[in-house]
């Protein structure tokens, strides 16, 4: 009775976050922001298609979904990662996390954009006034992760959100909602992930860069400043079902194949899949393919590979990934991490 409720519990949850998250999909593709949000990080689970909901844990399950931190096999872990993304961008990320026997486990992270110098233009100066501003673009999380049962395990994450575009900002929460059932059906391996991302209210962008200086009819006054407000904008939230196995293969060697559906606000579904080999839990080699069939002339990544290794240096368990991300029109991303765990 005990396994049926816990079975119920997992698709009443499936459902509900379905409903929330449907909106449209396709037909609202570019009328989200905040896209740094939708940044992957962590080159293992990028490496394998961005696929691993719901097998990562750890800090590698961060970013994709909550619940897996309570599963880190660590009492304390600490990671960085640098991405080399499109169009010359850097993704800089760090995060640490406890586990606390009888509460659970938490977490920190912060992911900033290096996007460079961008020269000023205006009307009058198009080709530049001599000077330049450096957008900043920062996203800091906490995150509370719970092991419920042997078999399931939840996670909320809680973004905040920071944009500087020269003389405007904008700053917003995003939440992020997880959940995983291991061993499902009694069947030794199989596993489901369910998470919802990006959640929360509309942002605005404000600041001195938003004021113009205009005249008003029928009044006896200079050109004075004024405000223009900016439209707001929605986060660019998303709904995501996974499906992992990890069948028993010899003491030597393992196997783990994942899959994820992936209902998007903002652009088209995707579908994402990866597999990961082990070889005596040191080394690990990994690939994955994701595409989107309603937008599949304008998609632009495919396929992923990476690898691994895994070693105890004095007690510390370090972990040095790479993955390499296939990315049409730009060059490819690269995506390189340290972790350590305590």
């Amino acid at each position: 009775m005990k396994k049926l409720v816990n079975l119920f519990t997992v698709i009443f949850t499936l459902l509900l976050m379905l409903d929330v998250a449907y909106a449209g999909g396709g037909n609202r593709t570019g009328t989200g922001g905040a896209a740094e949000l939708l940044i992957p990080v962590g080159p293992r689970g990028i490496a394998m298609g961005e696929a691993s909901i719901s097998t990562s844990n750890g800090l590698e399950s961060l970013f994709w979904n909550p619940a897996g931190i309570a599963r880190m096999e660590n009492s304390s872990q600490v990671l960085f990662s640098h991405m080399s993304y499109i169009a010359d961008i850097g993704v800089e990320y760090g995060a640490v996390s406890a586990n606390f026997e009888g509460f659970g486990a938490l977490a920190l992270s912060v992911k900033a954009l290096s996007i460079g110098d961008i020269p000023v233009t205006t009307t009058l100066s198009p080709d530049g006034t001599g000077a330049t501003f450096s957008p900043q673009m920062l996203v800091a999380g906490l995150s509370y992760s719970r092991q419920l049962t042997d078999n399931i395990s939840i996670g909320l994450t809680s973004n905040f959100i920071s944009e500087t575009l020269g003389d405007v900002s904008a700053s917003g929460v995003a939440f992020n909602v997880g959940i995983i059932y291991d061993n499902l059906a009694d069947l030794n391996g199989l596993s489901i992930g369910v998470v919802l991302k990006n959640i929360g209210p509309e942002m605005t962008y404000s600041g001195t860069g938003l004021l113009t200086q205009a005249d008003v009819e029928n009044l006896n006054r200079p050109p004075q400043y004024y405000t223009v407000n900016a439209a707001s904008f929605e986060l660019p939230s998303n709904f995501q079902l996974a499906a992992g196995y990890k069948p028993v293969i010899n003491e030597m060697s393992s196997l783990e194949v994942t899959g994820v559906y992936q209902n998007n606000n903002f652009s088209g579904d995707e579908t994402k899949l990866g597999a990961e080999y082990g070889y005596n839990n040191t080394f690990f080699v990994r690939a994955g393919y994701q595409f989107a069939v309603q937008e599949s002339d304008n998609y632009i990544y495919g396929l992923t590979a990476g690898a691994g290794i895994s070693y105890d240096v004095g007690g510390i368990d370090v972990k040095i990934d790479y993955a390499f991300r296939d990315v049409k029109y730009f060059d490819g991303n690269h995506i390189f991490s340290v972790s350590l765990g305590f």
